[in-house]
């Protein structure tokens, strides 16, 4: 490896934290001509998610969820992010597993074809070490991208200087069954409306059916099981997108029938004529097809009974489990009130912050931030300043989202700011997309709704060109 002494100078830039947003922001920086050092501090000291020491660990899903550029927010973003020569989408796309329309990678082949990139680097030095507390004084061009595991210490660093508590929320992980395991005479293979996407063929899911009576029992299941507690977290929100599936049947015992387990665009080959109840997909999370992940089935459900309850499941009576679900901490920054345009901390401008800890949720939203951030802090090594990328396109939308999108109350400042993926209600509004020629009758709503967003993905991928 390419070894440098760390210098003081603000044309070394030092990145803190390996995920997918530190280790863009590192990638971008260095291949623009700055001297980058990244920071991460396993396995020197491990976290509650994580289990590796390689950079860019995927440890949730291992879905970068939607690849449709034309008509998706997040496909866009991957658009944005692939024009823009991101490690994260290079590295996805050698390693994507069928997912139907989305992206989904194989986590570990992906985590280390990262991490073998910015090792080979020149422009990289990698140091296994925890960065504790605030960073030295000295370093006057940090891009702190720790996640939504930041450590406690810099988390107290961070509030000693913006007199500003951090807001937090649950994150929880969905399991992982041993594919061998799963009864296949039950559970058939489709993606909802045949629909392939990168690497697929519309068959891309495992499809588990349940009945009107199987979905009531497993409803009341998962309202009885025992949950796990954690008393210092009482007080602390959810993120809607990210619900366990047992808040989400405390909230109604159709809730899940209409979320991840939503029945609708599949058929089931052995009883065509009669429409499931509720389906539970499983999707593929490594290269090798052995390892299948439960999708949306994020759960806080203890250890012993989970594993019974997800076995009343049709199809998985027997099923073997390489994870069972979790639930972590995530803390994220008031970031509206807490950060400027150039995603510094306006108490101490030399920090920037990237990734999940600004208040993005999403693999690729992380990423995306890293990636502009990146950019940004190679321009301040070079003496100059990157303005944002245009709010038209999904990274700058996250970018205003996250620093200016939110209404603030005079009286008790921002507080409503809650994590969130990109979607087109972050973009600024299109004019009205015209009938396309000899188009007769009413133009109608979902036809209205698809020409705005494409409208908007192309007016996106024109206006980035200048940034990029």
């Amino acid at each position: 490896m390419y070894v440098r002494s760390m210098t003081n100078s603000s044309k070394t830039i030092h990145v803190v934290g390996g995920g997918l947003a530190g280790s863009e922001a590192a990638w971008q920086a260095a291949e623009l001509g700055a001297t980058v050092v990244l920071h991460e501090m396993r396995p020197v000291r491990k976290t509650d998610a994580h289990h590796t020491d390689g950079l860019a660990e995927l440890v949730c899903s291992n879905s970068f969820r939607s690849d449709d550029h034309e008509y998706n927010a997040v496909g866009l973003l991957h658009e944005e992010m692939r024009r823009c020569n991101s490690i994260i989408m290079q590295s996805a796309e050698k390693h994507k597993l069928p997912a139907g329309g989305a992206l989904a990678v194989d986590r570990d082949a992906f985590s280390s074809d990262v991490t073998a990139a910015l090792e080979a680097h020149p422009n990289i030095t990698i140091d296994r070490a925890e960065v504790a507390g605030l960073p030295p004084q000295g370093w006057d061009n940090v891009i702190l991208a720790t996640g939504p595991l930041t450590s406690p210490a810099l988390a107290e660093g961070i509030q000693s200087i913006t007199n500003s508590d951090s807001l937090s929320f649950f994150d929880a992980i969905a399991p992982i069954i041993h594919k061998d395991s799963i009864n296949m005479d039950v559970v058939w293979a489709q993606s909802r409306y045949d629909k392939a996407g990168p690497g697929g063929t519309g068959a891309d899911y495992l499809n588990c059916p349940m009945d009107e009576e199987q979905y009531n029992a497993f409803i009341d299941a998962l309202l009885a099981g025992e949950k796990t507690e954690f008393k210092e977290w009482e007080n602390v929100p959810y993120f809607d997108g990210c619900l366990p599936i047992e808040v989400m049947a405390e909230r109604g015992r159709e809730t899940l029938r209409f979320g991840p387990m939503k029945p609708v665009g599949l058929t089931n080959p052995r009883n065509p004529d009669v429409k499931c109840h509720a389906i539970v997909q499983l999707r593929q999370d490594n290269a090798l097809g052995t390892l299948w992940n439960m999708v949306g089935f994020q759960t806080k459900l203890k250890y012993g009974v989970q594993a019974d309850i997800l076995r009343m499941i049709p199809g998985l009576e027997d099923a073997q489990f390489a994870r069972l679900g979790g639930l972590h901490r995530n803390t994220f920054l008031n970031s509206p009130e807490l950060l400027d345009q150039q995603l510094r901390l306006k108490a101490e401008p030399r920090l920037r912050f990237a990734g999940q800890v600004t208040g993005v949720e999403g693999y690729v939203e992380s990423a995306g931030l890293g990636l502009v951030v990146g950019r940004m802090a190679a321009a301040q090594a070079k003496g100059e300043e990157l303005a944002p990328p245009p709010p038209t396109t999904a990274m700058g939308a996250l970018v205003h989202h996250i620093t200016g999108g939110h209404l603030a109350d005079e009286t008790n400042g921002i507080k409503s700011f809650q994590p969130m993926n990109v979607n087109f209600g972050l973009f600024p509004p299109v004019e009205k997309p015209t009938k396309p020629e000899g188009h007769i009758g009413r133009w109608r709503g979902p036809d209205k709704a698809k020409a705005k967003k494409l409208l908007m993905t192309k007016r996106a991928l024109e206006d980035l060109k200048g940034w990029a």
